[in-house]
C-alpha cells in the first residue's frame, strides 16, 4: 500500500505511539484523522500533521460510532485504522484498584472493538487495512500486569479471528507487539515507588526501553505492507514462538521481588492508572 493520500484513523492520537505514528504517516503524504481524549494535545498533533482532531473515548459507542461516520465524510472514506488506544495501571490484583483493572481492560480490549466495529464498514469500502495494537504483554504475562496482560492477550484474539473473517471482504488485519516504548505511559511507570523498581530490574532485553521513533518506523511498515504482524524490537517475534515457556520464566525470576512488592501494594494506596493518559481516561 502506497500510504500517500490515504486516510488513516488512529486512536490514541494525543501523545506516544499514537503521535509519532501520526508524524510519521504525515512525512509519507497520508491524510490524517486523529482521534483520542486531551483536546489541546490532539489538537497539536493535528497541527504538526496536517491531520484533523477528533475529541473522542473509544469506550463510548455512540460518540465514537458518530465520529467514525464523521471522519469517512469528511475525507470520503477510510483506508486504515490503527488501534491504539491503550492505558496502563499499577496494582497487584488481590490490592489493586477495582475500577483501575475494569478501566484498563475497557479500553485496552473493548475500545479495540469499538473502535474495529464502528470502522469496518469503512474499510470494507475501501479493501483497507487495520491494525490492532496488541503488546508483548500478550506474550509474556509478568506479575503486577494482570489488567493489561489480559486486555492485549484480548486484542491479539480477537485480531487473529478478525483477520479469517474479513480476507474475503478484501480486509488485511495486523497486530503488533511492541516491548517497553519510551512513552509518557511506561515512563509514569517508572516512577511509581514499588513498580518502577521492578520493571527497571527485569534482567537484559525484558528490561530495556525502546525509542517510540522504532515504533513509528515499524508501523509505517506495517500498514504499507499490509502486514499480519508489526515487532518492536524485533526479537519480540522470535520470542512468540517460545511463548509456552514464558510463564516457567516468570515464576523462577519473580518469587523474590513480587513478595516483598505484593506486601508494599497491599499496605498502601498507590494502585491505579498512570501517566497522562490514565488520568484523563479515568475522569
Amino acid at each position: 500500500m502506497d500510504v500517500t493520500g490515504k486516510v488513516v484513523l488512529i486512536t490514541g492520537a494525543a501523545r506516544g505511539i499514537g503521535a509519532e505514528v501520526a508524524r510519521q504517516l504525515a512525512a509519507r503524504g497520508a491524510r490524517l484523522a486523529l482521534v483520542g481524549l486531551e483536546k489541546a494535545q490532539l489538537e497539536e498533533v493535528a497541527r504538526q500533521t496536517g491531520g484533523k482532531a477528533w475529541e473522542a473515548d473509544v469506550t463510548d459507542w455512540d460518540v465514537l460510532e458518530r465520529v467514525t461516520n464523521e471522519i469517512a465524510e469528511h475525507f470520503g472514506g477510510i483506508d486504515v485504522v490503527i488501534a491504539n488506544a491503550g492505558i496502563a495501571a499499577t496494582g497487584f490484583v488481590r490490592s489493586m484498584d477495582p475500577k483501575a483493572f475494569e478501566r484498563v481492560v475497557e479500553v485496552n480490549l473493548l475500545g479495540v472493538w469499538r473502535t474495529v466495529r464502528t470502522a469496518l464498514p469503512h474499510l470494507i469500502k475501501s479493501r483497507g487495512y487495520c491494525l490492532v495494537v496488541s503488546s508483548l504483554a500478550a506474550i509474556v504475562h509478568i506479575p503486577g500486569n494482570a489488567a493489561y496482560s489480559a486486555a492485549k492477550a484480548g486484542c491479539e484474539a480477537f485480531a487473529d479471528s478478525l483477520r479469517a473473517e474479513v480476507r474475503h471482504l478484501g480486509v488485511d488485519v495486523g497486530t503488533a507487539y511492541f516491548s517497553w516504548i519510551s512513552t509518557d505511559m511506561v515512563n509514569s511507570a517508572d516512577e511509581h515507588p514499588v513498580f518502577g523498581k521492578l520493571r527497571q530490574g527485569m534482567p537484559g532485553l525484558a528490561g530495556k526501553k525502546y525509542p517510540v521513533r522504532n515504533v513509528g518506523k515499524a508501523v509505517v511498515r506495517g500498514v504499507e505492507k499490509r502486514a499480519k504482524a508489526v515487532h518492536v524490537p524485533g526479537w519480540v517475534g522470535a520470542l512468540k514462538y517460545f511463548r509456552a515457556f514464558t510463564p516457567m520464566v516468570v515464576d523462577r525470576q519473580a518469587v523474590d521481588e513480587v513478595a516483598d512488592a505484593d506486601r508494599q501494594m497491599a499496605a498502601s494506596d498507590t494502585s491505579g492508572l498512570v501517566g497522562p493518559g490514565g488520568r484523563a481516561a479515568s475522569r
